[in-house]
């Protein structure tokens, strides 16, 4: 099968740009580089698709403005960066995209964007105007106020939310890596390249590596980007900003980069509890994982521990043995759920006064990862 008819049809198509795409091995962003991916975005709109971009390179622009160089753990300097540097960036799309008679809007965020579910519907509606409207909407995160915890972490991340949240139909990754390949490039010269990929195994995971170049994402990002994109029904393509004419061939299907097949979609809303900054941490016994893992509900009576502060109707994230093996809307605010856990239906209203639902999560959960042993 060739890869367009893997490919499929595509409408909408997400395209993110690493640092190391901007510059293309340079110092700088490079004008030619972004004026090529205009005269693309521009080729592809002529045929009916529409492209939204996530862009990193904030931090860098800025910092070689202000003429700093930061020392690693330096935040407020790289925040102060981010903020000269998002405008200095979306000048420079905005001068390339008018070339081409394209009209382009920045998207700035943090992960709290999504984690609410108001906020998240809002930014969809935002977007969704813009298209309409005939612009470009250029994503980054707002890395001049976002702190750790509301930090997407990457723009791999982030451009698979986005892809996700979008209901893109493609999400493009450019990077300065060809693909994917069963081991590094850089050290193996026998490495082999994988050019389709159906189904994200440990094995698979075990091909990515430690991070590149000048930015934050490595193949490991991207692995993850590809497994919330599988979640969404969105195909995903990992492929060199240095090939010719990478975006446009890419979404119509030439032969360029890994081609990641999604064949397992779930639902909008569980994607966004994937994708939602938790409020809280229940950490369950070994029975609430079997029961989690046979796609049960969370009883209060496999609770061994209620961690942080959090209303009914919030997302909590479900450990076992210190790993997230699921997230999930709460039946109950952490006050109460700290005083029936580990106790069963039939003690409820003695405790709280009310019955309440005998599940803590019921139909509102979703696995992230359970222990192979578990499923068994």
């Amino acid at each position: 099968m060739g890869r367009k008819a893997s490919l499929g049809s595509v409408s909408r198509v997400v395209v993110k740009f690493g640092t190391t795409s901007l510059t293309q091995g340079g110092d700088s962003i490079s004008k030619d580089f972004m004026d090529s991916v205009a005269e693309q975005v521009w080729r592809l709109r002529q045929e009916g698709i529409q492209v939204l971009i996530v862009t990193s390179g904030a931090v860098g622009v800025g910092l070689k403005a202000m003429g700093v160089v930061p020392k690693p753990k330096e935040i407020p300097i790289r925040q102060a960066a981010a903020s000269v540097g998002q405008g200095l960036l979306m000048q420079k799309w905005s001068e390339s995209f008018q070339r081409y008679g394209i009209l382009v809007g920045q998207v700035l965020m943090t992960l709290d964007s999504f984690s609410d579910r108001e906020s998240a519907l809002n930014l969809t509606n935002t977007v969704e105007s813009l298209i309409a409207n005939g612009v470009v909407p250029i994503f980054n995160e707002n890395d001049a106020v976002a702190v750790a915890e509301i930090k997407f972490g990457d723009n791999d991340t982030l451009s698979a939310i986005v892809a996700s949240r979008m209901d893109a139909d493609l999400l493009v990754i450019l990077s300065d890596i060809e693909g994917l390949y069963d081991s590094n490039p850089r050290t193996n010269p026998d490495a082999r390249f994988i050019p389709e990929v159906r189904g994200i195994t440990e094995e698979v995971r075990s091909m990515a590596g430690g991070t590149t170049g000048m930015g934050t994402g490595g193949m490991r990002t991207k692995i993850a980007a590809a497994e919330i994109c599988r979640d969404a029904g969105c195909n995903m393509i990992i492929a060199s900003s240095h090939a010719y004419g990478a975006v446009y061939r890419t979404v119509v299907g030439d032969d360029v980069g890994t081609l990641f097949i999604s064949d397992s979609p779930i639902s909008k809303k569980r994607r966004w509890i994937k994708a939602a900054h938790p409020s809280g941490r229940l950490v369950v016994d070994r029975g609430a994982l079997d029961a989690l893992a046979h796609h049960k509900s969370l009883l209060p009576v496999g609770i061994v521990e209620v961690a942080g502060t959090f209303d009914k109707g919030e997302v909590v994230e479900v450990v076992y043995d210190g790993d997230i093996v699921a997230k999930g809307i709460s039946e109950y605010p952490s006050a109460d759920l700290d005083r029936i856990k580990g106790c069963r239906s039939s003690e409820f209203e003695g405790i709280l006064g009310y019955r309440g639902h005998d599940a803590v999560i019921t139909d509102n959960l979703v696995l992230m990862w359970v222990p192979p042993t578990v499923t068994d």
